[in-house]
């Protein structure tokens, strides 16, 4: 069987303003992100207990609330399109699945949110366009 690795993070509450809702429309007071982070297996299987032997995702997990707080989103997919962008800039990834929700959705209840897998090609995609914007 061949080894797959995966870093996950689930249930972070971020700290965010996305959308614009009228009078006596139910306002979400949470927004959710799960993210999985495909990674080679030598960077869980390690020979010592050292930071230089694995992927430090403190970085990444600073980086996801910075652009959460950025000033406020239309719509809860350009904020997950910035976070899959920030991933891509770390080579160590080699693909992903993220999901943000928000809730509550109506009268108090419910959860509503969008998914995306991104593979490694797509990611190699996004890695090559920032490469010609920068």
């Amino acid at each position: 069987m061949t080894s797959i690795a995966c870093i996950e993070l689930k249930d972070l509450c971020l700290k965010t303003q996305i959308g614009t809702y009228t009078p006596g429309a139910t306002v979400p007071d949470q927004h959710l992100l799960d993210l999985t982070l495909w990674i080679n297996p030598r960077l869980i299987l390690i020979s010592k207990d050292v930071m230089d032997q694995v992927f430090d995702y403190d970085p990444l997990v600073i980086e996801i609330d910075r652009l959460a707080r950025d000033g406020h989103y239309e719509t809860q997919e350009r904020l997950l399109t910035r976070i899959v962008a920030s991933c891509a800039r770390h080579p160590e990834i080699e693909s992903l699945e993220i999901s943000l929700r928000k809730t509550p959705v109506l009268e108090g209840s419910g959860v509503l949110g969008i998914k995306l897998y991104v593979d490694t090609k797509t990611l190699t995609d996004i890695r090559s366009g920032e490469a010609k914007e920068n």
